[in-house]
C-alpha cells in the first residue's frame, strides 16, 4: 500500500531541459512509467531513453531499458494521448506557476512541481486557480514523491529507499534523504516519503500528509521533518493531539537560525518571534510526537515511537 502514488501511476514531464531530461531518465531507470513529455516547441518529437536499469528500484525488470518517450504540444494532448495521472513539473521559475495550472486544467491529478525559484505572486494566483479542482500540488521546491520500488517522482537518489511501514513527510529535501536512509538503516522502510517544499506558498501541508498515512491501513508510524518559520508545524500539532492514531516522530531543522535571517528555504524565516524552532518543539512534543535532537536521531526517534 502505499499513497499519492504507486507501481501504476503514469507520469509526464513539463520542461524537458537538460534538468528535465537527467531526471526523467533517472526515473526510467527505477521503474516509473514516464510515459510523455511536455514541449511546444519540440512537439511530435520522440526523447530515446537507455541504460542499465537501477536495481534499487521496481522488481523484476530488465537489466537494461530503451524506452521512448513522445513529446506534446500541450499537457492535454499528452493526458488524451497516454492517460497519464501524474506529472513532474521542471519548467524555468518565471513560467513554472503557468505550467502547473496548464497542468490542472488537463485534469491531472497530481502535480509534483520539483522547481524552485518561483515567485510567491505566481504561487498565490495557481493555488487560486486549483481550488475546487480535483487536484493535488506537492511543492514547489521540493523533491518529489517516492513510493520505494514502485514509482519514483522527483529528483531523490532511489537506492537509499526501501519498502517497508514509516510514512516519510519533510520540508528538507536533503532531510528526507538523511532521514529514509536512517529509517532503511533501522530496518524501518518507507511506504511512501513526500518532500513538501520550503516555499511559503505550497500545495501540500503537514496535515494533507498525516490524514493521508493515517488513514492508510500500511502506514504503522510518520517521521514529519520541520523547520524554521511559518506555522505549518503548529497546525500538524494541533491536527496530530486531535486525529492522529499512529505513532509519529520528528525533528525540526534551524535551532541556531537567528531572528529574522532567511535560512536556505524561502519560507524559513522567523519573524515577530513566530515560527522559531523551539516553539515548534515544544508544541510537537506536547502533541507526543518523539522528536529528534539532532539529525542523527531521526531513525532512533522513530525506532523509540513505535516502541
Amino acid at each position: 500500500m502505499s499513497v499519492l502514488i504507486d507501481r501504476n501511476t503514469k507520469v509526464l514531464v513539463q520542461g524537458m531541459g537538460k534538468t528535465g531530461r537527467f531526471h526523467t531518465d533517472k526515473a526510467i531507470a527505477y521503474g516509473t512509467q514516464m510515459v510523455g513529455a511536455v514541449h511546444p516547441s519540440r512537439a511530435g518529437q520522440v526523447e530515446v531513453f537507455t541504460g542499465e536499469a537501477d536495481p534499487s528500484g521496481v522488481p523484476n525488470r530488465p537489466s537494461t531499458y530503451d524506452v521512448e518517450v513522445p513529446i506534446f504540444r500541450s499537457v492535454a494532448e499528452a493526458v488524451a494521448g497516454t492517460q497519464a495521472t501524474a506529472t513532474v513539473v521542471y519548467v524555468p521559475p518565471p513560467f513554472a506557476a503557468d505550467a502547473i495550472m496548464e497542468a490542472a486544467d488537463a485534469g491531472v491529478e497530481l502535480i509534483v512541481a520539483v522547481t524552485e525559484g518561483i515567485p510567491v505572486s505566481d504561487m498565490v494566483l495557481a493555488k487560486r486557480y486549483l481550488e475546487g479542482k480535483n487536484v493535488r500540488l506537492v511543492g514547489p521546491n521540493c523533491p518529489g514523491v517516492i513510493t520505494p520500488q514502485q514509482c519514483k517522482i522527483g529528483i531523490m537518489p532511489g537506492y537509499i529507499h526501501t519498502p517497508g511501514k514509516i510514512g516519510v513527510v519533510s520540508r528538507s529535501g536533503t532531510l528526507t534523504y538523511e532521514a529514509v536512509h536512517q529509517l532503511t538503516l533501522n530496518g524501518l522502510g518507507q511506504t511512501t516519503a513526500i518532500g513538501i517544499g520550503g516555499d511559503p506558498v505550497n500545495g501540500t501541508n503537514f496535515v494533507d500528509c498525516l490524514t493521508m498515512f493515517n488513514d492508510d491501513p500500511e502506514t504503522n508510524g510518520v517521521l514529519m521533518i520541520g523547520e524554521i518559520g511559518g506555522n505549518a508545524e503548529e497546525e500538524a500539532a494541533e491536527w496530530i493531539t486531535a486525529n492522529m492514531t499512529k505513532p509519529v516522530a520528528g525533528f525540526i531543522a534551524g535551532t541556531t537560525a537567528p531572528p529574522g535571517k532567511r535560512m536556505g528555504h524561502a519560507g524559513a524565516i522567523i519573524s515577530g518571534g513566530m515560527g522559531t524552532a523551539e516553539a515548534k518543539i515544544a508544541v510537537l512534543t506536547e502533541a507526543g510526537v518523539v522528536m529528534a535532537p539532532t539529525p542523527t536521531d531521526m531513525g532512533s526517534a522513530m525506532l523509540e515511537a513505535m516502541g
